[in-house]
């Protein structure tokens, strides 16, 4: 998915050249949620990048803002893991976000009828993004490193009767 630019947000294929600059700018509660995951956000943009299924970059300006993905757990069962990590710059464009999320969320949903992860339970705008989107987001939380951290999952929404005589 390569879209023009939409509400100051453009959004381009992920690529190597867009780590360096978002590593060093990332938001503290992403950089938290790298760490307690285990590792340091340049390597955690890389394992990304590298894992993903699907990977692209939020060009703010020209500049990486954000990196997103799914990385597909499982083929057989549909499972897929997204994650977004960001700086504070691309959470001032959080309409564009919100719009952005459907059609990102149905190219996950190609190779994934669920899509799952966690998110930092201080986390509190990705979290209003993520219910926004669609996603459930458990109350209760699960600790991982030293962070508390609470699932998330959304379902590909299944086809209308007329759709499925269509395919």
């Amino acid at each position: 998915m390569s879209a023009p630019v939409h509400f100051g947000i453009d959004i381009v294929p992920a690529h190597r050249r867009h780590i360096g600059f978002l590593a060093r700018h990332m938001r503290a509660i992403d950089q938290a949620e790298c760490r307690a995951m285990g590792r340091e956000p340049k390597a955690a943009l890389r394992h990304g990048l590298l894992a993903s299924s699907r990977c692209w970059t939020a060009l703010v300006t020209g500049r990486p803002h954000a990196m997103f993905g799914v990385v597909v757990e499982s083929a057989l069962g549909g499972r897929g893991v997204p994650w977004f990590l960001g700086t504070e710059e691309v959470w001032r464009h959080a309409r564009a976000l919100l719009r952005l999320g459907p059609p990102i969320l149905a190219t996950m949903h190609d190779s994934s009828a669920v899509l799952a992860n966690l998110v930092s339970a201080g986390n509190t705008r990705a979290i209003r993004l993520l219910e926004r989107w669609g996603f459930a987001v458990d109350y209760d939380t699960v600790i991982v490193g030293d962070l508390a951290f609470r699932r998330f999952a959304h379902r590909r929404p299944a086809l209308s009767t007329l759709q499925q005589e269509n395919a």
